[in-house]
């Protein structure tokens, strides 16, 4: 799997230090990132991993917005958080459901994700 970001890059991105699990949160957010990018033309290296510098800033700038909006919303990378509005155990309550992003796919892609990836010109049907 590409990554495309640091934990450094990360904690520079959010002005925070990094959590703990940082690789594992920017190793998700690069799939989400590549998962948005799934048509999209640039050029890699034998790696896949791209190769011009505005790109190689568009991936690592997405990825990084792609985690910071994550941990804003309680989410671990699963997708899995936001799915209640509220949670009882004892005995069984859920609250109202809120369900999956409405993005196409399913994908929840951050604002600022986004806006990275189309100021670069990387999504599919631009044409430079």
């Amino acid at each position: 799997m590409r990554v495309y970001a640091t934990p450094e890059q990360l904690a520079a991105w959010t002005g925070q230090p990094a959590p703990a699990d940082a690789e594992r949160l920017l190793a998700r957010a690069s799939g989400d990132v590549d998962a948005a990018l799934l048509c999209a033309y640039y050029a890699t290296n034998d790696a896949g991993m791209p190769t011009e510098p505005h790109v190689v800033q568009a991936l690592a700038d997405a990825t990084c917005a792609q985690v910071e909006y994550q941990l804003a919303n309680g989410d671990d990378g699963t997708g899995a958080s936001g799915r209640w509005g509220s949670v009882s155990i004892g005995p069984v309550s859920l609250g109202d459901r809120r369900d999956a992003p409405q993005a196409p796919g399913g994908l929840d892609l951050a604002p600022r994700a986004h806006r990275a990836l189309m100021l670069a010109g990387l999504f599919p049907g631009v044409i430079w």
